[in-house]
């Protein structure tokens, strides 16, 4: 495979895999809320935060995009012949967000989902899902780091 293909495929894989989690994240987050906004249409405020931390994976994933376009001059107009090399490094530095941008949307859902049921029954502890859910955004934002430190190196 030639360099640009291969950082053609790492700007896909980085935006399409952690936009796949983030799409699956926020379907599952907001069936729940708006289960829980059936009965507790007053907990909008309080649901509407815990739908929203199931965004930010996507958000990593195009990021990482735009720094690979940034990088090989595909944004800007300025791509001349991309190496087979940096081409590789562009595709290596897209899988870390990309599996974990995938993945640790899904399982944030899950996590949000049950805040927001509980929310739904006690709302004052809707503070502790929020943390709950927080800890997770941990590895999609050490994967970020991840792959900007390879594009960077």
């Amino acid at each position: 495979m030639d360099g640009m293909t291969l950082t053609l495929l790492g700007i896909v894989l980085a935006t399409a895999l952690s936009g796949i989690g983030t799409a699956i994240a926020v379907s599952i987050s907001t069936r729940a809320a708006s289960g829980v906004l059936t009965e507790k249409p007053d907990l909008f405020g309080r649901l509407l935060v815990l739908v929203a931390l199931t965004t930010t994976n996507g958000i990593y994933g195009f990021l990482v995009s735009v720094l690979i376009m940034t990088q090989s001059g595909l944004l800007g107009g300025t791509a001349g012949v991309i190496t087979q090399a940096e081409g590789m490094k562009y595709f290596m530095a897209s899988l870390p967000i990309g599996f974990v941008g995938l993945l640790a949307g899904i399982y944030q859902a899950k996590s949000a989902a049950s805040a927001i049921y509980m929310t739904g029954k006690k709302e004052e502890l809707s503070a502790r899902g929020i943390v709950m859910v927080s800890l997770i955004e941990t590895y999609p934002i050490l994967a970020l780091l991840v792959s900007v430190l390879m594009l960077l190196g």
